[in-house]
């Protein structure tokens, strides 16, 4: 490898282009979860609007590129050897951080990601030059990193948590006390001075944050700076009319303009200002290629000051870069995962929860609702049952949490304050020349409006606040794990970087393409035929035997697999076989749990004189219950016994156990096929089998206290054989119960007519 500065520039500008689709797929997907998550236009609609916003924004960006330059480190302290390998090392980390992010689907900021990047690769970079030298010392590292700026970053990112969070959660509260959850005739009303005000502020935002950064704004800034209050009011103005035409000529709320141009705003802002973090550093390290190859110098001689000097981007790659963003914003799957976290922790219904509570999480929820009271022991009731009005929600039919991920997850007022409150924080923050994050406030902003619509209830608080604070620790792992990351990999390439660059490159390939399959597989699972469905829609009695039936039959058919598996298991000693058998059965187990779950939705949802269908609905959940918990506890007592390392079970044990697992399959077997084909009918017969399955079962119990007087001599087989076949009448008993719920049923208010004429 003659040129290895070339094969590194090289190597950079390739993995400039797999960062942009990356860092896309995580920090674009955020100014779209308003659109997205309020349904109010349509998913292509909003996918052009911020496309075009992404592509002029990116086309008119450059002035921001002087961070991967100058921002961070100081670039006269290191020559170009330092330099490449600094790039180089950035590059490497910055999109397998970014990667890791988008495949937990957690949402972080690639500012952070690239600033840290560059200030851990820069401090060991220094470190190493500090100690190779007679004359430096530790305490001249801050002669070699921009630790001003580094500070003013880590103080953004604290002040735009709090700030997004407690603006965001106050303006909403008060739209919410305007307009309530029934606003539909208050926006005829006062809908065109809101949407003045909210096009107003993005117009403001589009402006100063859109625009600053950007070769044209020097031409605009004296219209601009000094002038606001005059674009302000211009903007009201002519939003005022605009919004009154829309609605007088389309009969539509002028929320649907409010939020593709807010769309568009946060779009324009992100690429315009953010592109730095994709192609900043490959454009810096170009740039040093170039001067370095005309000065004929040797690399390790030859000093960076050239990149203090300002360097406008190319206009070509600028164009190159917008159409790849644009590209990944369509088709990365990531991308949607990343939205789907924010969406479920911002959702105003019920949905499946992505975030375990903890002690942390239930600590705010306790001290926010000791504060919550304290505040409504101060009000006067009179001013509580006025504000509690406000927020009273529309009678609606109760949603199930598989229904509610098809439904909006807010309504307009909440995506039109989201898209304001954002782009009004960011403009502040850019004229006041603060360093802050689009995905820290967009996030945080979001969440604030939730807290404020009362979407975290009681029922969904401990869930919510804890998803909060796993994102929030991410961006903070983002940032440490980046200074971490870099520093360690720039330390390995400048040891050999012959050597090491290729090993790093082929490793990173191999940990994308790895997470790409990951992702992959785990996002295009196919619905497995024996899933349980959760869609139970009939009112009557009839025709939830209707609609059960095929949950019977997929639990009757997954428990006779689980059951022979954990035989199977045992009889050959298959650690792995019955580790795979206790994951099946937990994920049959939670399927059941969340059948339980929409128990509240069924009963709220049916009709007055269909009522009687809950009992027998909720009998059925907790016999499915009762069987999942004893198949559950048969496999993983099984897979303990033979992960600790005991005996294993006899031949005669062994034996006696599969003439069991006989009699279950065949049991099984039969309930499948009449619930498969809904020949209730022959439930009672079934059930005329029931004492000669369970004189099966007691006879081996029988057996084995005849052994365990004479023959058995292991505490752990006897405890583990008695454990299992006593569980196994358990599982019994609540099949027989099942079958004579469905049995008494079907004799009582179904005919097998019925039955065909509901299907």
């Amino acid at each position: 490898m003659d040129n290895i500065y070339l094969f590194m520039l090289i190597a950079i500008t390739i993995l400039a282009v797999a960062d942009i689709v990356v860092g896309v797929s995580n920090d674009a997907i955020n100014f779209l979860n308003s659109a997205i998550g309020s349904k109010a236009i349509s998913m292509r609609t909003i996918m052009v609007v911020a496309s075009l916003g992404i592509f002029i924004g990116a086309v008119f960006s450059s002035g921001m590129m002087e961070v991967a330059r100058k921002g961070i480190f100081v670039p006269a302290m290191f020559n170009f050897e330092d330099i490449m390998y600094i790039f180089m090392a950035v590059m490497i980390t910055d999109i397998l951080l970014l990667d890791f992010f988008n495949t937990l689907g957690l949402p972080t900021s690639t500012t952070v990601s690239i600033v840290f990047n560059l200030l851990g690769a820069a401090v060991v970079m220094s470190l190493i030059k500090i100690t190779a030298s007679d004359s430096l010392t530790v305490s001249d590292l801050g002669n070699f990193i921009n630790t001003e700026k580094a500070i003013t970053i880590i103080t953004g990112i604290l002040m735009s948590v709090f700030i997004a969070f407690t603006v965001g959660a106050l303006v909403q509260w008060l739209s919410r006390l305007i307009f309530t959850f029934q606003y539909e005739q208050k926006i005829k009303n006062f809908g065109t001075i809101f949407g003045a005000v909210c096009l107003t502020a993005i117009t403001y935002f589009i402006f100063l944050k859109g625009l600053k950064g950007t070769p044209y704004y020097k031409d605009l800034k004296g219209v601009i700076e000094g002038n606001e209050i005059f674009i302000i009011l211009g903007s009201f103005l002519l939003w005022l009319g605009v919004s009154f035409a829309f609605q007088a000529i389309t009969k539509k709320t002028i929320l649907l303009v409010v939020i593709a141009v807010g769309t568009f705003g946060l779009a324009l802002a992100f690429s315009g200002n953010d592109l730095v973090n994709f192609i900043g550093v490959p454009m810096a390290a170009y740039h040093s290629y170039e001067a370095w190859v005309s000065s004929g110098v040797d690399p390790s001689m030859f000093s960076m000051e050239v990149l203090d000097k300002k360097v406008p981007a190319e206009p070509l790659l600028l164009f190159i870069a917008g159409a790849i963003m644009v590209l990944t914003l369509w088709f990365s799957k990531k991308a949607k995962t990343v939205a789907e976290t924010e969406l479920s922790l911002s959702r105003q219904g019920d949905t499946h929860e992505k975030f375990e509570p903890n002690i942390l999480s239930r600590s705010v929820v306790k001290g926010t609702s000791w504060l919550s009271n304290v505040i409504s022991f101060a009000l006067p009731k009179s001013t509580q049952e006025s504000i509690g009005r406000s927020f009273e929600k529309p009678n609606e039919l109760a949603l199930t949490k598989d229904q509610s991920i098809d439904a909006p997850a807010f309504d307009m007022i909440r995506a039109s304050v989201n898209l304001m409150v954002a782009g009004v924080l960011i403009a502040i923050a850019t004229s006041m020349k603060l360093p802050l994050s689009t995905t820290y406030v967009t996030f945080m902003v979001a969440m604030g409006t939730s807290f404020a619509d009362r979407a975290w209830g009681r029922e969904s608080a401990v869930y919510r606040v804890a998803g909060v604070l796993n994102v929030i620790g991410g961006w903070f792992g983002t940032a440490l794990g980046a200074f971490i990351a870099a520093g360690f990999v720039v330390f390995l390439i400048q040891g050999n970087p012959k050597v090491m660059t290729p090993i790093l490159l082929l490793l990173t390939g191999i940990l994308l393409v790895r997470n790409y399959l990951s992702h992959k597989k785990s996002t295009s699972k196919a619905i497995d035929e024996d899933s349980l469905s959760t869609s139970e829609e009939s009112r009557s009695v009839q025709g939830v035997i209707h609609e059960s039936a095929k949950n019977i039959a997929s639990v009757v058919k997954r428990g006779n697999r689980i059951y022979t598996s954990a035989v199977k298991g045992l009889a050959k000693q298959d650690l792995a076989s019955l580790k795979k058998n206790k994951k099946q059965v937990v994920k049959l187990s939670e399927e059941v749990d969340n059948l339980r779950d929409n128990i509240f939705y069924f009963i709220k949802n049916l009709d007055e004189s269909s009522v009687g269908a809950s009992n027998f609905y909720i009998n059925i959940l907790g016999y499915l219950q009762d069987m999942t918990q004893s198949l559950e506890y048969i496999s993983k007592t099984s897979h303990k016994h033979i992960n600790n390392n005991h005996k294993k079970l006899k031949f005669s044990q062994i034996k006696e156990l599969k003439e069991v697992d006989d009699a279950l399959e065949a049991l099984f077997n039969d309930i499948k096929s009449a619930f498969d084909s809904r020949s209730f009918e022959e439930i009672g017969e079934i059930l005329s089998r029931k004492k000669e399955v369970f004189d099966i079962v007691t006879s081996k119990i029988v057996k084995q206290v005849a052994r365990t007087r004479t023959e058995e001599s292991s505490p752990k087989n006897t405890t583990l054989y008695f454990g299992l076949l006593l569980e196994t009448k358990d599982l019994l008993t609540a099949t027989m119960n099942l079958l004579e719920e469905y049995h008494n049923a079907h004799d009582g208010d179904v005919t097998p007519a019925t039955i065909k004429d509901e299907e």
